[in-house]
């Protein structure tokens, strides 16, 4: 097994930003200095890169296809090993997780947090058969908390490649730490994610991916410069709050599934859409029309994956701004993931969407990013309109609530913060 490369700064990051990257990993030294009381002799230095979901809404939980990608928003960790049996990590901004690393069942009481994570990650490693160890750890994120980027798989992500680092002699591939951190997330920290969140964050780059055996998913780079299209890939953040939404989410990969075990199968993936169309007033009756609308979206998404990745293969730009347009009508129509039926008077993400397209008219491409009911919406700006459809967006939801993203060549890496950059 190919072990993991250590990456330098500017391998990283854009030129633009390497200054700015310099100061954030100083100052993230300092505070674990000043927070565990020690030098920095012998600091390990970690990476995990936030994704945004190009195409695929809500389609791996079902063993579906994604196109996704890592992008240049991260979280950071300067760590140490440790002797004992603890895991502490201090999160700026947050309160001290303190872990116990001999008890490794998931914990009521941390259930929704990071310590699970945390916790379901070294459970994983365990599983797998691969060794863990204590360490103390800071760590600072610049990845959007409840903006569709996906902190949680990030740290996640982190988390499986320090233990990686420092005990396993960074011997663990991407996808088997995907796998980890989802087992995670799924049984520690009880979110029912698919695995896209942490594949693209874990693998970096431009992947698509067909999860048909998430045991061994089907990984494959996509070179593209979205620069050479003369677009630029934007996450705007509604800020709506993502509080209480579990079972929003819940629901849709529950009735998916429900369609499917009509079936005798488990996944939507294992069928096709005739077997739906054919038995639809059954399904409707018995699982009630959201139910169908939502795996009549999974297979018509899968498909549009397909299609995207073909035309960014063939540059085909429009072709690929017309099946983003698409996955974005899909979701609001029959995924129905804008907004909480919960919660109906807030619709965030259905303002942004009216106001993104106001703005491009007609031009580019906007869509719900990530799972949905609140939080960002994608789009992708001509470059001669970016500065204005900023603007525009930036009036009804803030300063700053309009970010323009890089992809990441690299998903989760050990960083040498001491190689000199090349001139």
């Amino acid at each position: 097994m190919a072990k993991q490369v250590i990456r330098k700064l500017s391998e990283i990051y854009t030129e633009g930003s390497l200054s700015s990257q310099r100061e954030r990993y100083d100052k993230a030294i300092k505070e674990f200095c000043e927070f565990f009381g020690t030098d920095d002799t012998g600091i390990r230095v970690f990476s995990a890169p936030g994704r945004t979901e190009v195409g695929g809404n809500h389609t791996d939980h079902n063993h579906g296809k994604v196109l996704a990608a890592g992008v240049n928003l991260d979280v950071i960790a300067i760590v140490k090993p440790t002797e004992d049996n603890t895991v502490i990590v201090k999160s700026e901004g947050f309160p001290v997780d303190k872990i116990d690393i001999t008890i490794l069942e998931p914990q009521q009481e941390e259930k929704n947090s990071s310590a699970a994570l945390i916790r379901g990650v070294c459970k994983g490693f365990k599983n797998e058969g691969l060794k863990i160890g204590g360490f103390i750890a800071y760590t600072t994120s610049n990845v959007l908390k409840g903006s569709g980027l996906s902190s949680s798989a990030a740290f996640e992500v982190l988390i499986g490649n320090i233990l990686s680092g420092l005990y396993n002699d960074r011997g663990v591939n991407p996808i088997k730490i995907a796998q980890i951190a989802q087992y995670a997330e799924n049984v520690f920290f009880g979110k029912p994610s698919g695995l896209m969140d942490q594949m693209a964050s874990s693998v970096g780059g431009f992947v698509a991916i067909d999860f048909k055996n998430t045991e061994a998913p089907i990984v494959e780079n996509i070179k593209v410069d979205f620069g050479s299209f003369n677009h630029a890939l934007c996450i705007i953040d509604t800020k709506a709050d993502h509080a209480d939404l579990t079972d929003e989410y819940a629901a849709i990969p529950n009735e998916m599934k429900a369609i499917a075990q009509y079936f005798s199968t488990s996944y939507l993936r294992e069928i096709a859409r005739a077997d739906v169309i054919l038995n639809v007033n059954i399904l409707r009756e018995k699982y009630g029309d959201r139910a169908v609308l939502r795996a009549l979206h999974f297979f018509e998404e899968n498909e549009r994956v397909d299609k995207l990745v073909h035309s960014l293969k063939h540059g085909n730009f429009e072709d690929f701004l017309s099946s983003i347009n698409e996955s974005g009508n899909s979701s609001y129509k029959y995924l129905q993931n804008i907004y909480a039926v919960s919660d109906y008077t807030h619709q965030a993400v259905g303002v942004a969407l009216n106001i993104a397209e106001h703005a491009l008219a007609r031009k580019g491409a906007c869509r719900v990013h990530g799972g949905g009911f609140a939080g960002t919406i994608q789009a992708f700006v001509p470059n001669d309109m970016l500065r204005q459809f900023k603007m525009d967006m930036e009036k009804v939801f803030g300063a700053e609530s309009c970010h323009v993203l890089n992809i990441r060549p690299y998903g989760g890496v050990e960083v040498d913060i001491t190689k000199e950059e090349e001139e």
